[in-house]
């Protein structure tokens, strides 16, 4: 009987967390760039002596849905967007590095190309820096360029290169999620620039969140809960009717 238990508590404790998931895919369905959180269920034994025919049930999540978002246009010259696979590479407050699909840049009161989210997007050298009264430009290949607000079409060669965007391409089996949405090495450390990531400017890559499938998820989630529960609940009724039968023969 305490098997039934093992497997209905477990079980009941990893959907409540793969409910949260969802909503948590729900609530990020307009986010730019956002990636669905995945989870799937699975028994994994107890390793004891006393316990061997026992089972747990994991939550063996962690995982992303990498497939794209939809591209809407916007026009703004730094908005961008990941052409195919790809991440942009951007500096956390503790100096670390970690990728994003989020492409809705801005240039901060110093003049640091950042995320919305405030997090200085990395150049080949570090933070990429725009001189002031600056018109930018960001090429395919994710080349900064810059030129005088008020110079005009008739000037020759106004446009200077001051840095190139970190764009990158790691495998996704190495990429694992961070509690704030974005991206990082599983083992940490730094990817390679890739060369074959492109840009495309003037749009964005919405969320690849499903909402028709993650509120079925979320009905379907319910149910498997409520089915947990009357496990425990039919183990409960099992345990009172023995003690009650073992009482009556003692």
């Amino acid at each position: 009987m305490d098997r039934m238990i093992y497997v209905a508590m477990t079980g009941a404790k990893h959907t409540l967390e793969q409910h949260a998931a969802v909503s948590n895919n729900l609530a990020n369905a307009n986010t730019t760039g956002y990636r669905a959180e995945t989870s799937v269920l699975r028994a994994v034994p107890v390793f004891s002596d006393t316990l061997a025919t026992r089972a747990f049930v994991v939550d063996s999540s962690g995982g992303a849905d990498f497939r794209a978002g939809t591209v809407q246009e916007t026009g703004r010259d730094l908005d961008m967007a990941i052409q195919g696979a790809g991440w942009i590479a951007v500096q956390l407050e503790d100096g670390s590095e970690a990728y994003t699909r989020n492409g809705n840049l801005h240039i901060n009161a110093n003049g640091l190309l950042q995320t919305r989210n405030g997090l200085n997007v990395q150049g080949d050298g570090g933070p990429i820096s725009i001189p002031p009264n600056s018109i930018v430009a960001v090429a395919k290949d994710g080349t900064v360029s810059t030129a005088p607000a008020g110079a005009g079409s008739s000037e020759p060669n106004i446009s200077a290169m001051i840095g190139r965007i970190k764009l990158v391409n790691p495998p996704e089996a190495q990429l694992a999620r961070g509690p704030d949405g974005l991206f990082r090495l599983a083992g940490g450390g730094e990817a390679e620039a890739d060369a074959g990531v492109a840009l495309i400017s003037g749009v964005l890559e919405g969320s690849n969140v499903n909402v028709i499938e993650a509120m079925v998820d979320m009905i379907s989630l319910s149910r498997q809960f409520e089915m947990h529960m009357k496990l425990l609940q039919n183990a409960e009724g099992n345990a009172q009717r023995a003690s009650n039968l073992l009482s009556i023969n003692s």
